[in-house]
């Protein structure tokens, strides 16, 4: 008798869901990340986007994407809209319904600005590089370890190459690899699709094999202001343009009268991944030793704080990614002999230590990145400069980055 009941809730639900979604018109395609069945929001050949949401009381409901547009609303409670064509790739969206801020119900959820957010994906042509193939796949390994320096349990996300279980001797080098501003660990595997990256590239020979690992910015020790990734600190300061650029980036829109970071941004992340993080990895997996097989990346937030982190610790990383972060000056300046405490002043010294300096940036971003490679070049350092055409600071660019980079390494 349950089961039966059960088996008619579930086709209630099911009519219910489409008699209020419809079907989206025939060139109308749902986007990739909506939940299994939902038509909308669905995405036109010219990148339009229409959404449709069941609010049958409410008075205003709009749509938090590039802009705030107003939906509208027919007799049956539904209220629908079409907003203008967006940029290709991944992008966070939110509903307001009578000034509440909500997710989209008809959407996967994904962590960014500090709170779960709905999204749309707008295809991109050349998407192959990201896409689930017929391939031999890794893992994406959850490891929970307990860091004495924030005095905390911390989760960290693992990426295992394809062959790793198999090949029980081989040690492999590792990519420190980290989010931005108000996103965690999840990001790079939920939102970046990285594994898939891997697993593509390892699979046409275009990289090593490699474990990668993705941790949590957020790291404080006890007593430490640790709000600066949560909701608290949202509220506090609704939108990015509050947020201060990497340094180094061009600023847009206008910047707070002080700084939200405190003095000493990243050095607790930084202790936190020298005492507790690495040793727990390579007690933990196959991990071959020394600075020659360990990088560091990580984008926008997670750029600054990688060139913090490694510039400070040559001696054990050999490799360094900033995809829309860097560190190139405080204002936008650079100057090879004080910045970094020196470490540029002597370009070929640097360059023995460092295999490759990446910086990739999106076109959309502004020439910060380009000036700071050119400067970079100029005091004799050798860089990777990269540019994802018709991008700005979002997932798209850091996919495009990390493609371009993970090559790169461990050669």
């Amino acid at each position: 008798m349950e089961k039966r009941n059960n088996l008619k809730r579930t086709l209630l639900v099911a009519l219910f869901a489409c008699q209020c979604w419809g079907q989206p018109p025939g060139n109308c395609k749902p986007s990739s990340l909506n939940i299994p069945g939902a038509p909308f929001p669905c995405v036109y050949p010219d990148r339009r986007v229409a959404f449709r949401v069941m609010a049958p009381s409410a008075q205003k409901v709009q749509v938090r994407l590039a802009g705030t547009h107003d939906l509208t609303k027919s007799p049956d409670g539904l209220w629908t809209g079409t907003i203008p064509p967006q940029v290709i790739g991944f992008h966070y969206y939110t509903l307001s319904i009578d000034g509440a801020i909500v997710a989209d119900p008809a959407t996967r959820t994904y962590f960014g600005s500090g709170w779960h957010n709905s999204a749309v994906e707008i295809p991109e042509p050349d998407s192959d590089y990201y896409a689930a193939k017929d391939v031999p796949h890794g893992e994406v390994r959850q490891r929970w370890y307990l860091s004495k320096v924030t005095a905390n349990w911390r989760r960290a996300y693992v990426y295992t190459p394809p062959e790793y279980d198999a090949n029980s001797r081989t040690r492999y080098p590792v990519v420190y690899l980290l989010h931005g501003w108000g996103e965690n660990e999840q990001g790079w595997h939920a939102q970046g699709h990285v594994d898939w990256i891997m697993d593509n590239l390892i699979a046409s020979r275009k990289a090593k094999p490699m474990i990668i690992v993705m941790d949590n910015l957020n790291a404080a020790k006890p007593g430490e202001d640790a709000s600066l990734y949560s909701a608290r600190s949202i509220i506090a300061r609704p939108s990015l343009a509050d947020v201060p650029p990497p340094i180094g980036a061009p600023r847009t829109g206008t910047a707070p009268a002080r700084s939200p970071f405190p003095t000493n941004w990243g050095a607790t992340f930084t202790e936190m991944l020298l005492n507790d993080l690495i040793p727990m990895v390579e007690r933990t997996y196959r991990v071959a030793p020394g600075r020659e097989n360990r990088a560091m990346a990580g984008l926008s937030m997670g750029g600054m704080q990688s060139f913090l982190t490694v510039l400070g610790n040559m001696d054990k990383f050999a490799y360094l990614g900033g995809f829309s972060g860097s560190s190139g000056g405080r204002g936008g300046t650079f100057d090879p002999k004080t910045s970094n405490n020196g470490v540029f002043a002597d370009a070929a010294a640097f360059n023995r230590k460092m295999k490759v300096l990446f910086l990739g940036i999106g076109s959309a971003e502004g020439p910060g990145t380009k000036t700071f490679s050119e400067a970079l070049t100029s005091a004799g350092i050798k860089n990777v400069y990269f540019e994802s055409p018709g991008t700005a600071h979002e997932w798209l660019t850091w996919r495009r980055c990390f493609h371009d980079f993970a090559p790169r390494l461990f050669r």
